[in-house]
């Protein structure tokens, strides 16, 4: 009886355990090491684009007509000079000639210098406004020179059009000479209006003193506080701004290099008085002859020059096609990377995150499409992205993502070009560390889902976001965020199914997928039960391992690339790690169709083609022996399973031997499978790999020795190749770092004497092996070298729970009888 229970005790097989028991940390790391794994792989790799456009080659809308273009043309005569005023909703040609209405000082009536003007005062002002602004509109910039002795028609027309009405109809309704201030005085000198600065094409907007002052008498009366804000911009007009554009003009005209630096540090001059007078914004009333001013040096075609105009114009409050137009120059700009220097000494960063954070799709949809393209562009730069990180570009980005999500349907196209781009955007942030947070406490994850679920048919946006996901999932902070995402699986598996033959696209969901199932034991679940799990991903692994010729014949295996074999390793990955799990596992291993998938994947590729992917092959199919019920498709094909190995065996992978040899350790506990690797001299080659001096690969070479001991005919093969000795000696060289393997040394030697019941140690290996034995049996001795106490509470923990009680049983048996106690 006791005979027997000792035989049963030496034909105990190498088979991983798994206890419902608490269990210490050595305890889960055996259990870790000896039977599932988590498989990781290379992230995808995202070339750079080496052409700076909205929509790259690879976009699905390079053959759309609609779409809005990268390049284009933007001279002084695109811009519409009168911003503040509404448009007359035609657009005439610039005329060729300026024509000039001189109007007499001593006319009694400003307006009679023009022909039929209406009988009724109001309909005089009204009329007049309506026409200077289709003249100015239509001819731009080159519109009509000032007029000498009236008032200029910018102050009297109220970008608010509630304050306009308000402005016409307290109005006298008699007098004209009140309103445009008192009669001008005949003969050669004219009144202060000569004082003022006359600039070709520009209108300045100044008045005469004496016109100004009878104006704000009429139209002040008992408003103090207008009067002396008029007097003030009046004053800063006259003496600071004024005379910059003044110069801004004399330089322009003189265009030499020297003057494009002279011509910068004035518009940044202008920009810096009309800061300090709070004249920014719309709050300047001669604000339109500023942007006339400003306009006419676009057609000097300056980089430099251009940022610092665009940086004063947005200042300025510019709307409808002077915004868009001045994003449209910006996004110029930045198409050259030699320009990226400008953005770095100027702070139109700032400038273009206002326009983001302040203006809204459905009238500025075109100019936030140029703004967020240039962010793309300058988010490619490592020190710019530095930049936008530190002006909180996430953050901007967060919020625009929140508007974009109610736009109406009119405008639903222009949201999702801005969302290629902003994704884009937000993929080049991603890559640096201190953007992570940042995704976190923005909740931008879950926000991208969002996206996707509007836009689950644009697979642009559904690829920036992918590739978003797949940097940012490889991190635990975004990893849980990203998993605490509500039905994010069931999303991910939609685009999957929807988006198949998307190879970029698929590859980086699937990654994602992956790292999201690599760590966590409810993600794996979660996504197992999604409906319609299995059926996606099985089908996306039998398309992808059929692409391009079709159902492969037996003589003339497949011709896949790389990016396909890609797809199958991230694939084969996430499969894998959903094995992990207790419940999931059995399951899988019982899905003849899964199986039969990997068994036609090692027998189609290569491993000199597709190592990677033979090696998740194997490391999934290790994962799913693990499961022995009687419905496990690995457990009847375990003999097809083991003569796929062989490949691996023999090749020159390292790797791929390690995989395929933890696989013979699981499957060798069929007798079936120990007989089918000495047949075919597997053994001789498992030895053989208790010399690499790898941990891992001495440790998965022992669990097959371990199992093919049991077998008393075997134990014969194994002595011939010196099995005992090269177990000696990896326990003495590896021992001490490993005490787990040391644990599997000792199993495997102990069947191999076959408890004792065998003589296959010569004296000279018995004294050796039991000279290590008690060395290492020493608690002292044993744990000596480690200093770290962490360190050295996890070695005594293996030590005492994989290698001592092995190692006790084992010199009791190699012991001489009268050494016994």
């Amino acid at each position: 009886m006791a005979s027997m229970e000792r035989k049963h005790e030496i034909c105990t097989p190498f088979i991983p355990r798994r206890s419902a028991l608490t269990k210490t940390s050595a305890e889960i790391v055996s259990e870790a090491r000896q039977s599932l794994r988590v498989q990781s792989t290379q992230r995808p790799f995202t070339p750079r684009d080496g052409h700076r456009q909205l929509f790259g080659k690879s976009s699905v809308r390079a053959d759309r007509g609609s779409r809005p273009p990268s390049a284009f043309s933007l001279h002084t005569q695109n811009f519409d000079a009168p911003d503040s005023r509404p448009g007359s909703g035609t657009r005439l040609s610039p005329l060729d000639h300026k024509p000039k209405f001189p109007v007499p000082c001593d006319a009694e009536d400003a307006f009679k210098a023009f022909p039929k003007p209406p009988a009724d005062p109001l309909e005089v002002k009204k009329g007049l406004a309506g026409a200077r602004v289709r003249l100015l509109r239509a001819g731009s910039l080159t519109t009509l020179p000032p007029v000498e002795g009236h008032t200029d028609a910018t102050e009297r027309v109220n970008p608010d059009p509630g304050q306009k009405q308000l402005s016409a109809k307290r109005l006298p309704a008699t007098d004209h000479t009140k309103v445009h201030g008192g009669p001008c005085k005949p003969g050669p000198h004219r009144a202060a209006s000569e004082r003022r600065i006359k600039q070709p094409g520009v209108d300045s907007g100044l008045r005469p003193a004496d016109c100004t002052t009878g104006r704000r008498t009429e139209l002040g009366d008992g408003d103090d506080t207008t009067s002396k804000e008029e007097d003030a911009e009046s004053l800063m007009w006259n003496n600071k701004i004024g005379p910059l554009l003044q110069e801004l003009e004399t330089v322009a005209a003189g265009s030499s290099e020297a003057s494009v630096d002279r011509l910068c540090d004035l518009c940044d001059g202008l920009r810096g008085t009309l800061a300090e007078a709070d004249m920014l914004g719309r709050r300047c009333k001669r604000r339109s002859g500023i942007l006339r001013a400003l306009f006419h040096l676009i057609d000097l075609n300056s980089a430099q020059l251009n940022l610092h105009i665009a940086k004063l114009c947005l200042a300025l409050c510019v709307s409808g096609n002077n915004l868009l137009n001045i994003c449209k120059l910006i996004f110029q700009i930045s198409r050259s990377e030699s320009n990226d220097i400008l953005f770095q000494n100027n702070s139109i960063i700032d400038s273009l995150l206002g326009v983001l954070s302040n203006e809204d799709v459905s009238t500025s949809g075109e100019a936030l499409l140029y703004c967020v393209g240039t962010l793309k562009f300058l988010s490619g730069n490592s020190a710019i992205l530095r930049l936008l990180l530190d002006k909180n570009c996430v953050g901007v980005a967060q919020k625009l993502i929140q508007r974009l999500h109610t736009v109406e349907e009119t405008h639903f196209t222009m949201a999702g070009h801005i969302l290629v781009q902003l994704t884009a955007t937000l993929r080049n942030l991603a890559d640096h560390p201190d953007s992570r947070p940042l995704f976190v406490s923005f909740s931008v994850l879950s926000q991208l889902c969002l996206v996707l679920r509007h836009h689950r048919k644009d697979q642009d946006i559904c690829t920036n976001i992918s590739r978003i996901y797949s940097k940012l999932s490889s991190y635990s902070e975004c990893r849980l965020a990203l998993a605490q995402t509500p039905d994010c699986y069931r999303l991910f598996l939609e685009l999957l199914s929807k988006h198949h033959q998307k190879q970029d696209l698929v590859v980086r969901l699937l990654f994602t997928l992956g790292n999201l199932t690599a760590k966590g034991e409810e993600a794996r679940q979660e996504l197992y039960q999604c409906k319609g799990c299995m059926d996606t991903l099985l089908r996306l692994y039998d398309s992808y391992q059929r692409r391009e010729t079709g159902v492969p014949s037996s003589s003339k295996p497949p011709v896949n690339t790389q990016e396909d074999d890609d797809v199958l390793v991230k694939l084969v990955r996430v499969l894998a790690n959903m094995c992990i799990h207790p419940a999931v596992g059995p399951a899988l291993a019982s899905n003849t169709t899964f199986i039969q998938l990997l068994m036609e994947t090692l027998e189609l590729r290569s491993v000199q083609e597709s190592e990677e992917l033979l090696v998740n092959v194997a490391a999934t199919i290790n994962n799913l022996s693990f499961y022995q019920e009687e419905s496990s498709a690995i457990r009847h094909s375990r003999l097809t399973i083991s003569n796929l190995m062989l490949k691996l065996v023999l090749s020159y992978s390292m790797d791929a031997m390690l995989e395929a040899t933890r696989v013979y350790g699981n499957l060798s506990q069929s007798k079936d499978v120990r007989d089918f690797i000495i047949q075919n001299k597997v053994h001789q080659f498992v030895v053989t790999l208790l010399d690499s001096k790898s941990t891992e690969m001495c440790f998965s070479a022992c669990g097959v020795l371990t199992n093919l001991a049991l077998d008393p005919p075997n134990r014969v093969s194994l002595s011939l190749e010196a099995a005992a000795a090269k177990l000696v000696d990896c326990l003495r060289d590896l021992g001490p770092g490993d005490w787990q393997l040391a644990g599997q040394v000792c199993q495997a030697l102990w069947n191999l004497i076959g408890g004792g019941s065998e003589k296959l140690l010569d004296t000279q290996e018995t004294e050796s092996l039991l000279e290590v034995l008690i060395t290492y049996s020493d608690e002292e001795e044993a744990l000596k070298w480690i200093e770290n106490a962490d360190m050295r509470a996890y070695h005594k923990e293996c030590w005492e729970l994989e290698f001592l009680p092995v190692a006790q049983k084992l010199m009791k048996t190699l012991q001489p009888p009268d050494l016994i106690e």
